[in-house]
């Protein structure tokens, strides 16, 4: 069994980046600026935010937060996306998802300007990912892509089995393991709440990539000996082992699975730090202006 050090790569990815931006800079180009807007005090939030500032540090980026308070209106975030996206030193903005109730995420989501949309998410950028157009790929799948790709293990004809549908995780997931590339060229099936024969469907599966947000959903039965396990997920769950009193969990019960597995990713430090790295190539690809000029 191999696990897979999300957190090794993770800091070897932001190596390279800051060499290229090194180099940007100094033939007199422009270093990337990834702005992000923050609604509210909410923890998870919190910590993104703070992980992708410290990021953007290490890969040489400019950085900028917007904070607004719970109570902010839709109308005013609106503005605020606007004025980013005219905003000629902005490369690439985010915002923190999930937002108050009040404002509608995707009205938000489909005011940023689809050419600084460094998260993914914009319906144009979906809808070229869905066709295998240069994009910009949300995070997470990006990430579990380069995890893929840095180790070297065979997605080419193997049957993939997606758990869970999000727009964020699931869906473009499954788009990519689908597609005429390395990695892709798999055999894609998707499994959701629906779903009604979630065992059987894991265990005739090389690859499993979970993102339920169900803590240890995946059981050592469900998984065939030799199987790729990866685990998007991260629930924080009450704990009296910890200084902060709560523990990160997967969607994979890692202890018992693992074993049987050729590769995993643990919960902590698998796909987590590769979302951020994911986000910062996104965030130079927007500065270069290599995807739209």
């Amino acid at each position: 069994m191999t696990l897979i050090d999300g957190k090794a790569v993770s800091t070897q990815i932001k190596k390279e980046i800051a060499e290229e931006v090194k180099e940007i800079v100094a033939k007199g180009g422009k270093r990337p600026h990834l702005a992000a807007i923050l609604v509210g005090h909410d923890g998870g939030s919190e910590t993104y935010v703070a992980s992708k500032v410290k990021a953007c540090e290490a890969c040489g980026f400019k950085s900028s937060l917007i904070r607004y308070e719970e109570d902010v209106t839709e109308k005013e975030l609106l503005q605020k996306v606007e004025d980013l996206n005219k905003d000629a030193d902005v490369d690439g903005f985010i915002v923190q998802l999930p937002l108050p109730k009040h404002i509608s995420e995707q009205k938000v989501i489909e005011a940023i300007d689809y050419r600084k949309d460094v998260d993914g998410f914009h319906p144009i950028n979906v809808g070229r990912l869905s066709i295998g157009l240069p994009c910009y790929i949300s995070a997470t799948p990006n990430g579990i892509l380069e995890l893929l790709r840095r180790y070297k293990i065979e997605t080419s004809g193997k049957k993939c089995v997606v758990l869970g549908r999000s727009n964020i995780v699931g869906k473009p997931m499954a788009a990519l393991m689908m597609q005429k590339a390395y990695p892709g060229n798999a055999t894609v099936t998707v499994c959701h709440s629906r779903t009604a024969n979630i065992a059987e469907e894991c265990k005739t599966a090389d690859i499993i990539i979970a993102a339920l947000g169900q803590p240890e959903f995946v059981k050592a039965e469900m998984v065939k000996e030799g199987a790729v396990v990866i685990d998007v997920g991260t629930t924080r769950l009450p704990s009296t082992k910890t200084k902060s009193g709560f523990k990160l969990h997967g969607d994979v019960d890692f202890e018992n699975v693992a074993p049987k597995c050729s590769f995993i990713t643990p919960v902590p430090g698998g796909v987590g730090p590769m979302t951020i790295v994911s986000l910062m190539r996104n965030t130079l690809l927007a500065g270069k202006k290599e995807i739209y000029k």
